[in-house]
C-alpha cells in the first residue's frame, strides 16, 4: 500500500510546532495497556480493541492516570500513542485499534500528531484502522479547540468517536458542530436497559439522530444477554462489554462463544 497515503508527509514532516513538545515534563513512571474487544454481533466478530491504560504490572488506570499534570500531560498522551500502536503490533492485533486521547494535550493538531505517524510507519500499523477517541465528558474549555482536533484527525485518514455520550458536558451540541465516525453511548445508559422505558427512549432517540447523520452507535458496559438482545432490536450491532470480553492484560480479547447465544 502507498505510503504516502497512509503516512502523510505533510503532516510528519512539515507540520508547525508550538514548542511544547520540547518544554514538557518527561514521564518519571511507568505504563502499560490491557485491550478490549469491541465486536461485531451481527458478524459475531472483533471488530476492534480499545487500549485501556494499566500500571506495568496490571495495576488500575487510576493508579496511572493520578499521576499525570499539567506539565507531563503532553508527554503522557504522546506516549500513550506510541505505546498502544507498539503493543497492538507486537500482538499482531486485526481490525482497528481504538485509542483514547486528551483534547487539552493536544496544541496543534498537525504537529502533535506526528509522533503517531512515527510509531505508525515504525510498527507497521496502518492510519486507517487508528480510531481517535475522546470521553464526551473530558473537561475541554476550548469546544472549538475539540471539533479543530477531529477534523483534523479525520482530515488525515483516522476514525474518531465521541466516549461516554450522554454523561458529559455537551451532548447534542457537540454532535452538531463535529459528527464523529462512532458515538460510544455511556454504560450508565446500558445498565438494564432491558427493564427501563425511559432509558429504552432515550438510546433510541439517539440511534435515530446517528443513522440520520451516518453515524455508527457503540454500545458499551454490556453485561447480560437482555442488555445486548435490546440493543440489538434497536439497530445497534458494534458492542463492548464483560459479556464478551473482559480487558485482556498485554493480550488480545478471545470472546467466549457463549456470548453469542
Amino acid at each position: 500500500m502507498d505510503t504516502i497515503k497512509l503516512y502523510p508527509e505533510s503532516a510528519h514532516a512539515h507540520a508547525p510546532g508550538c514548542g511544547k513538545c520540547k518544554t514538557s515534563q518527561d514521564l518519571d513512571f511507568k505504563f502499560t495497556f490491557a485491550y478490549q474487544p469491541i465486536v461485531s454481533v451481527h458478524d459475531q466478530a472483533i471488530f476492534a480493541h480499545e487500549a485501556l491504560v494499566r500500571g506495568p504490572n496490571g495495576e488500575s488506570a487510576y493508579s496511572v492516570l493520578s499521576q499525570v499534570t499539567d506539565s507531563n500531560r503532553y508527554h503522557f498522551d504522546q506516549a500513550c500513542r506510541v505505546e498502544a500502536i507498539r503493543g497492538a503490533a507486537r500482538l499482531q492485533m486485526q481490525g482497528k485499534l481504538s485509542i483514547n486521547f486528551l483534547p487539552n494535550a493536544v496544541y496543534q493538531p498537525a504537529a502533535c500528531i506526528q509522533t503517531t505517524f512515527e510509531a505508525a510507519r515504525k510498527y507497521d500499523f496502518p492510519i486507517e484502522r487508528i480510531i481517535f477517541e475522546v470521553t464526551e465528558g473530558e473537561q475541554v474549555t476550548d469546544r472549538p479547540h475539540l471539533v479543530n482536533i477531529f477534523r483534523e484527525y479525520e482530515r488525515f485518514g483516522f476514525s474518531t468517536a465521541i466516549d461516554d455520550f450522554g454523561a458529559g458536558y455537551a451532548g447534542l451540541n457537540l454532535l452538531s458542530e463535529y459528527q464523529p465516525d462512532i458515538v460510544k453511548i455511556d454504560m450508565e445508559l446500558v445498565r438494564n436497559i432491558d427493564t427501563s422505558k425511559a432509558k429504552q427512549a432515550i438510546v433510541k432517540g439517539i440511534t435515530g439522530i446517528c443513522k440520520d447523520l451516518n453515524i455508527q452507535v457503540l454500545a458499551e458496559g454490556i453485561e447480560t444477554t437482555a442488555e445486548r438482545d435490546f440493543l440489538l432490536s434497536a439497530g445497534i450491532d458494534l458492542m463492548q462489554g464483560y459479556l464478551f470480553c473482559k480487558p485482556a492484560f498485554q493480550a488480545v480479547g478471545i470472546i467466549d462463544p457463549a456470548a453469542w447465544e
